[in-house]
């Protein structure tokens, strides 16, 4: 018997000893405990950092999507392909799902052809009555010429006006197809419709056939000329032809005054008094840094500058620099401390102890509004009113622009700027141009290169082709938050880490709004009176969202509408607005000088030009040097 085996029978003989005195219950017997192996060191699970992606390849990834949008975005007009598949995507497969719809267009796609073919064979036959089948909407001036009224153009403009109606119902009111897409869709149907127009042709147009028999063709060899010259001009990155009669400072921006403040966005021009004595209350102006700021001082018969000096008044006025690659991460903030803020600054110190009037203008006025609600909320009481000028701060109707507003044309823009560091002058204006192709584009072809006639260039046509750029971050927060997610209007807009609102804007406060503005929206415009809590001034006048601010006294066929709402009055919803409220002929300007003389002290003696004390001596003579910057 070995050892282990003694040893077990001793362990058992033990147990039975232990339960016989009670000490352990019967059971089976405990074993020895086994010899516990040695542990070995156990290698650590392999780390998985690799199988995720490195910094180095995210950032070569995106910088690859972005590159190849800001390519492709050279030949789409810095338009989306992908939002412009994705609305005719929804557009088409939910037509595709409804043959009611389909079979309503087929019916009424069938009478107008018969409509059309009776027009036409009651003219050719000379029967009476054969009256048009559709006459063109208001502002479509492209058929007026006595010629459209003769065969065969009669009946060609017919069947254009005819087409166009057919595809407006044919791209709305589909079941299910979302507004924004139904929107692009419709607009995408209009622009090539206007493209196709008989108007845009040689030998479909009978004015231009006209004016071709009756100058021997020399129309056309004026128009070639005119088209190389134009062409010859964009390559070379020149402003268009009859812009050299209007030079700022020597034609245009020419109303007196300093420089009085600079800062590397910034020039603040302080004008000189046209009267002996001015309201001790100066006007601080804010314009858009999307174009110049010398729309608003432009000949001193049109100039709003000049106005408000001759009316008794100390004018301040911000004039943008023109950011480059370098201002890339120029943020929407900036815009606000660096202009806004520090213009209101440099005021402060030239006419201590005064409150401002001050007015923004457009994206300006969107900026004016945010600051002053950041200065509401601080108890900063440094404003007297605040004026707006076809500025919007709530983006909800916000028009035609709202076509290019979604999540895949934002990145795609965004993609555009991230590759440059801005928004190029020339790609806005594609945009702008094709909301309003049939005036912008397709009527200058018309005139310019089949008529042979150069359209005069006024100041403010000067002006328009004088464009700035925007810097890269600055815009993309512009368009993200504001025209996306319209945080503003909303309550999520934050200043300083901290939220504001617009309903403590409690200033008294005056609005205009124009009535053909594809900008800003008089209707987005008229929602100062829900969204503030000021007694409102509101002028709704006539004009697009440049000539109608524009509007100097004495300005032929100008005609406003004003009315104020106080605290404690009632809303009134817009269209009733206008139903109750009557038009006045002539300029708004006098309306508003009245208006702010109501919130101003008696007139005193003009302050000096610029602080010397505080540091602000004259730097230049206005309009100063960033206006010039190309």
């Amino acid at each position: 018997m070995d050892m282990r085996a003694r040893s077990g029978k001793a362990a058992a003989a033990t147990a039975r000893k232990a339960v016989a005195r009670g000490e352990r219950k019967p059971g089976r017997a405990k074993r020895p405990p086994a010899p516990v192996a040695p542990t070995l060191p156990v290698a650590p699970p392999p780390d998985p950092s690799f199988l995720r992606d490195s910094y180095a390849a995210t950032a070569l990834a995106e910088t690859m999507d972005r590159s190849v949008n800001a390519a492709l975005a050279r030949y789409t007009t810095g338009l989306s392909p992908m939002a412009q598949l994705a609305a005719y995507w929804d557009w088409a497969s939910h037509l595709a799902f409804a043959p009611g719809k389909r079979l309503q267009l087929t019916e009424k796609a069938g009478k107008k052809f018969l409509r059309l073919v009776n027009y036409a064979a009651r003219r050719t036959l000379k029967l009476d009555g054969a009256t048009p089948c559709i006459e063109p909407l208001p502002q479509d001036r492209r058929f007026v010429h006595p010629g459209w009224s003769t065969p065969p153009f009669d009946v060609l403009y017919q069947a254009f006006l005819l087409t166009q109606q057919w595809w407006y119902n044919a791209t709305t009111g589909v079941r299910g197809v979302t507004r924004q897409h139904e929107r692009i869709v419709s607009f995408g149907a209009r622009q090539w419709l206007d493209m196709i127009s008989p108007a845009n042709y040689l030998l479909t147009n009978p004015e231009v056939l006209e004016r071709t028999v009756r100058s021997a063709g020399l129309n056309l060899l004026r128009g070639a000329a005119n088209f190389v010259e134009d062409r010859d001009r964009a390559l070379g990155g020149k402003r268009p032809v009859g812009t050299e009669k209007f030079v700022v400072g020597r034609d245009v921006a020419v109303t007196p005054g300093k420089v009085v403040f600079r800062n590397r966005l910034i020039e603040l021009i302080q004008y000189a008094p046209a009267t002996a004595t001015v309201r001790p209350e100066p006007v601080l102006i804010v314009p858009a840094w999307i174009e110049k700021y010398y729309i608003l001082d432009l000949s001193p018969a049109n100039s709003l500058v000049r106005y408000l000096t001759e009316q008794g008044y100390t004018v301040f006025m911000i004039s943008w620099r023109n950011p480059g690659p370098e201002d890339r991460d120029t943020t929407f903030d900036d815009y606000r401390t660096l202009g806004a803020m520090a213009a209101l600054d440099a005021v402060g110190a030239i006419v201590p102890g005064q409150k401002v009037h001050a007015c923004g203008y457009c994206i300006g006025g969107t900026l004016l509004a945010i600051a002053a609600a950041a200065m509401a909320r601080d108890r900063d009481d440094r404003l007297a009113t605040t004026t707006f000028f076809a500025a919007q701060t709530d983006f909800t109707e916000a028009g035609e622009l709202m076509l290019f507003i979604d999540e895949s044309q934002l990145s795609f823009l965004e993609d555009v700027m991230w590759e440059q560091g801005f928004l190029d002058s020339r790609q806005m204006a594609g945009a702008f141009q094709l909301l309003r192709s049939q005036d912008l584009v397709w009527s200058r072809v018309m005139h310019e290169y089949l008529m042979g006639e150069r359209t005069p260039l006024t100041d403010l046509m000067a002006w328009n082709s004088d464009a700035t750029r925007m810097p890269f971050r600055m815009h993309a927060e512009y368009l993200r938050r504001l025209f996306l997610q319209n945080d503003l209007a909303e309550g999520r807009y934050t200043v300083g880490g901290r939220r504001i609102a617009l309903k403590d804007l409690e200033r008294p406060l005056f609005a205009v709004g124009t009535e053909w503005d594809h900008v800003a929206p008089w209707h987005s415009v008229y929602k100062f009176h829900l969204l503030t809590d000021a007694d409102v001034t509101f002028v709704l006048t006539s004009g697009g969202h440049n000539a109608g601010i524009v509007s100097e006294p004495g300005h032929h066929g100008r005609r406003y509408r004003i009315a104020t709402k106080t605290r404690a009055d009632t809303y009134v919803d817009p269209e009733s607005w206008v139903a109750e409220t009557p038009v006045r002929a002539g300029s708004w300007w006098p309306e508003w000088v009245e208006w702010l003389a109501a919130h101003s002290g008696a007139p005193v003696p003009p302050p000096a030009m610029g602080a010397a004390k505080a540091g602000l001596t004259p730097v230049c003579d206005a309009p100063g040097t960033y206006v010039l910057q190309a």
